[in-house]
This record gives C-alpha cells, structure tokens and sequence, in this order.
C-alpha cells in the first residue's frame, strides 16, 4: 500500500483526505516516481471545488489531487526510453501528483523532466504549471525587449514565474498586488501598483508614457484597465478568467511551447531566475496548505512534502 490524498465529493479543503491506497505499478510506456514534492495552483483546489471544471479536464470521483510533482524514478514500464530508475525528476500529473506514488506517460499528456543536479525537490515541484502558464501568458501577449507590461496578480504562484520571465525578455514590470507585497515584488525590479478602483489612474501615473501590453493572472480586472489604457485587445492574456473581454487571449499552460520549461530551468541553474517558496507543510497538513492557496495572500509557491 502507499498513500495518496483523495477526495469523494467536490468542496474546499475539508474535503481532502490522505489515505492508503493500492500500490500503482508502472506499465507500458509509463514511468513511476516515488513523489518527494508536490507544488500547490489555484487550479488544483479549483478542480477540487468545482465540478463543471473538473469535467472539462477528465477528472471523475473518487479522485486524488494536485498536479505538479518532483521526486525520483523507481519503476520503468516497457518500451520507455530516456528514463532509468534513480533518475530524479519533475513534471505534471493533472488531478494526481499528491501522492506517495505516481505513475505517468511521459510521451502522453503528462509531463516528465529531467531535474538538474542544482535544483532541488522542492523548487523542481513547483515548476511545471506555473512555469509555462507564466510563459504561455507572455507569449500570448508578445511581451518583448522595451516593452512596459501590466501584469496582475504579480505577487502569486504564476506571477513570480511572469515578473522574471518578462524582466529578462527586457521588458519593465508594472505588477498589481496588495500593498504588503509591494517590498517582495520591488526585489525582482517590479513597480508595484495596488489593484482595485483607480488602477487605471495609478498606471497612467506609473507609466505616462503607456503600458504596451498586459497578462491578468487574476480575473480580468487588470485585462479591462489595459483596454482602458489603450492597449490593444491581441497584446492582452488572461489566465483564469471565465469570461476574458472580446479579442483579449484566453491561455494557459497547454499553451506553452515544450522548450519553455527548458528555459525557466536554464534560468534557475545559472541564478537568472529564483522560485520563492512562500511556505512547506507535510502532506498531514494538506487541507491547512490548500487553505493557504486558495485565500491568494502568499508571496511565490506552496509545496508539499511526501
């Protein structure tokens, strides 16, 4: 047996269990990995609590929980090629990476990295969601060299991923966030701006000149302020908006191009880019940690232990 937190109905944190479970066994084509951490995404408490969501990506009852995932290999199916047992890696295992145990296709709709010797568990677990959402957000909003770019929700999971990746595409960072966050940001070269009534104002003050382009992480306040700002509505992303305005990207993590997640691990080996853990709790204390997620008041990553 090994141990995975499950759930039987939709809800908040109270609804998640860690239990005992049947041990999973590699078959063809898969790869098992003995999970050391587990990084937390809104989505992953958003699949838990709402159902119609969970539908669009598969998820069905009883299910386990979590996405993003690092640990080591400990069983390889046949025909798998480029993995070996004892080989540390990191990936994405929608709705099932919290667990003792994983098993995933590599070749499938899962991803499996290779984790670099300079980059611990810890990091490397939270690096799949929010690393590519990051990316796939910039792209989307052709964020380049020179550009002054409003990113909202700059203090959060997948902001800490856009603020760098858009500092070393040589853009300058404008961020929206709560004023307590405002020191954390100004430590990746982010002007802060609080969001809320009047963000449209503060900006203009900001930046006079304009903003060339937006990514909203949080909503569509911050993609209906850049239209207001005039930024055209191709140059404007939002991540998790159910109801984006008309012309504004609606993307996301599927979104990312496979060389991204290279890029983002390059960064961190080399000291370009650094991944904040906000806090770390035993996967005992999951349904504290997802409390934490879901209030949207920590600065950078959650991670669980296995």
């Amino acid at each position: 047996m090994s141990r995975a937190v499950m759930y039987d109905t939709f809800g908040g944190p109270e609804v998640l269990e860690l239990r005992e479970v049947p041990e999973p066994h590699a078959g063809a084509g898969e790869v098992r990995v003995r999970v050391a951490a587990v990084g937390l995404n809104p989505m992953d408490w958003i699949l838990a609590s709402m159902p119609e969501v969970a539908q669009r990506f598969g998820i069905t009852l009883p299910s386990c929980f979590a996405t993003d995932f690092a640990g080591t290999v400990d069983e390889v199916g046949e025909g798998v090629s480029g993995f070996a047992v004892g080989d540390r890696v990191y990936g994405a295992a929608t709705g099932r990476a919290a667990a003792d145990l994983v098993v995933v296709d590599p070749a499938g709709a899962d991803t499996l990295r290779h984790t670099p010797a300079e980059i611990s568990d810890e990091v490397a677990g939270t690096l799949a969601v929010a690393g590519m959402t990051a990316a796939a957000a910039l792209a989307a909003a052709d964020v380049t060299a020179g550009d002054t770019v409003l990113i909202g929700g700059a203090a959060g999971g997948v902001g800490v991923f856009a603020i760098q990746l858009a500092k070393l595409a040589g853009a300058r960072v404008i961020g929206t966030a709560s004023e307590g966050t405002f020191d954390f940001l100004r430590q990746f070269g982010v002007d802060p701006v609080t969001y809320g009534p009047g963000l449209v104002d503060r900006v203009h003050t900001l930046a006079p000149e304009g903003v060339g382009a937006a990514a909203d992480l949080f909503g569509t306040e911050v993609a209906e302020a850049a239209l207001a700002l005039g930024v055209p509505a191709q140059r404007i992303s939002t991540i998790a908006a159910a109801d984006p305005p008309e012309g504004v990207h609606a993307t996301g993590g599927i979104n990312a191009q496979p060389e991204d997640l290279q890029r983002i691990t390059d960064a961190i080996v080399i000291g370009e880019l650094t991944v904040p853990i906000a806090a770390t709790f035993p996967v005992e204390r999951i349904q504290e940690a997802v409390q934490l997620q879901a209030g949207r008041r920590v600065h950078g990553k959650i991670v669980i232990t296995m």
